[in-house]
Formats: C-alpha cells, structure tokens, sequence
C-alpha cells in the first residue's frame, strides 16, 4: 500500500514530536521523583517555585504525551492502515486489536490520572500526590 505523501509526512512529523515529547517527559520525571512524591512534600509546592514548576511541567508534559498520540497520531495512523477513525475510545479499541496498543483500558486509566494532575490537585496534596505516583509508574 503506498501512502498519500502528505499524509505519509504528517506520521512522520508526529512521531518526531511524540519522540520528542517523551524525551521531555523523561528528564522532568527524573528531576521530580529523585525524592519520592508524597502528600507531605506536595504541600511544599506554595513555598517552593522550583518544585511548583517540576510539577506543573510534568503536569503538562503527560497530559501533551496523551494528547497527541492519542487524538492526532493514533487517527491518522489508523487511517493510513485503511482504517475509519472515530471517537477517542474506539479508535482505542481499535489500536488494541490491531496490536497497536497493548490495553485501551490502560490508556483511558492514565487520561483519569492527567485529569486529576491538572484539575483535582489544586486543594488536596493527597490526590495530587495519588496522581503523581501512576503518572510516573506509567
């Protein structure tokens, strides 16, 4: 099968940018968990700008490693494959059984956790740090 060359240069563009964002996601998430996150050292984050931005960067790093392989890459790979891209959790689905994606159900688990980093942490360190944790497991 030979792809549409834009279609085939916009793939290749977004793999270089989920490289790139998953190289970023790394070095943020060996800065912020070279000491263990806990709810004790969540509540620092009002009085420690730098531990505030690790946070707010990682936040932000994970949520974009969602974002764009899941609602820009994963689509167009599966129209490349001949596929029909359709709403987020089918094309999941569908990644799944093709062999794309080792569990939807994992990725939708890891989309509740940037939930929680980027709109729940705000008043209570224990979700923040509840968070935190699988997001950097994962």
């Amino acid at each position: 099968m030979t792809l549409d060359p834009i279609l085939a240069e916009r793939l290749r563009f977004l793999v270089r940018v989920v490289r790139k964002e998953c190289r970023h996601l790394q070095a943020t998430d060996q800065r912020l968990f070279a000491v263990p996150f806990t709810p004790r050292r969540a509540a620092q984050l009002d009085a420690d700008a730098d531990l505030a931005e690790r946070v707010e960067a990682f936040a932000s790093r994970y949520g974009r490693l969602q974002g764009t392989p899941g609602d820009k890459l994963l689509p167009l790979t599966l129209l490349a494959l001949g596929e029909k891209p359709a709403a987020g959790i089918d094309n999941l689905d569908r990644a799944e059984r093709l062999g794309l994606l080792d569990s939807a159900d994992e990725w939708m688990a890891m989309r509740k956790i940037r939930k929680q980093m980027v709109h729940e942490y705000i008043e209570d360190m224990t979700v923040l740090a509840s968070a935190l944790r699988p997001a950097h497991g994962a």
